[in-house]
């Protein structure tokens, strides 16, 4: 999945010379915690919450509230924002700008297209949402995680066990990480089969794989094999 399928479009921007009050009421205004900062059309830097919070005054709390709105409108954005910018490419999987979140220390970036505009924001939440959207959390159904043998046709042997008993499967993940020489993990949600026969399911299963755990996510019950 790409960046520019899950970014936000609808950006909201601050001005270098604008104030510190003014990037205050924006991130209350549209509830974001980012905000790019823009100087003649060009992007130079970014402002967050964190930002903002850091360069307050270290005895605010003394001050009369006319003092600290003074204050807050003199200090300029171009003063206290984060630079130079951490970007995203648009056309970056969401696992390399997760990557890129995650080494950075921060919660999101600015989206760029290939000659460096501005065309959207990318955040942790997105990636959430993208993450509940591809693995098929949302439907409630069920997840079974296997050790299988890293060989053709090992994961189509249990999805197969899977349809017959009416199961539509959501998503199907795999990974070598935790796993021994010539086997892999795999993860498959899946949903539609009848709660009656789901423990008929799990033996066949077991005859065929081996099942490492079993998560019912509408009944909240969980089996770890």
């Amino acid at each position: 999945m790409l960046v520019k399928n899950w970014m936000n479009k609808d950006i909201i921007t601050v001005d270098a010379n604008e104030s510190m009050l003014d990037a205050i009421n924006l991130l209350k205004k549209h509830d974001v915690l980012m905000l790019p900062v823009m100087r003649n059309g060009e992007l130079v830097g970014v402002v967050t919450d964190r930002d903002l919070k850091r360069a307050s005054a270290s005895d605010a709390t003394t001050l009369e509230v006319h003092e600290l709105l003074y204050i807050l409108s003199k200090i300029k954005i171009k003063d206290i924002m984060s630079h130079p910018v951490i970007t995203v490419p648009f056309d970056f999987t969401l696992e390399e700008t997760a990557e890129i979140l995650l080494n950075q220390k921060i919660s999101s970036a600015p989206v760029v297209d290939h000659d460096g505009q501005l065309i959207g924001t990318i955040t942790q939440t997105d990636l959430f949402r993208a993450m509940l959207s591809v693995t098929g959390l949302i439907k409630r159904g069920v997840q079974f995680a296997f050790q299988l043998e890293d060989r053709p046709g090992s994961i189509k042997e249990v999805a197969d066990i899977i349809r017959k008993y009416g199961g539509r499967i959501a998503s199907i993940m795999s990974s070598y990480e935790q796993s021994p020489e010539g086997q892999r993990r795999v993860y498959i949600r899946m949903y539609g089969v009848d709660r009656s026969q789901l423990a008929e399911l799990i033996k066949e299963l077991k005859e065929k794989a081996t099942v490492l755990y079993m998560v019912d996510h509408r009944e909240n019950r969980r089996e770890i094999y």
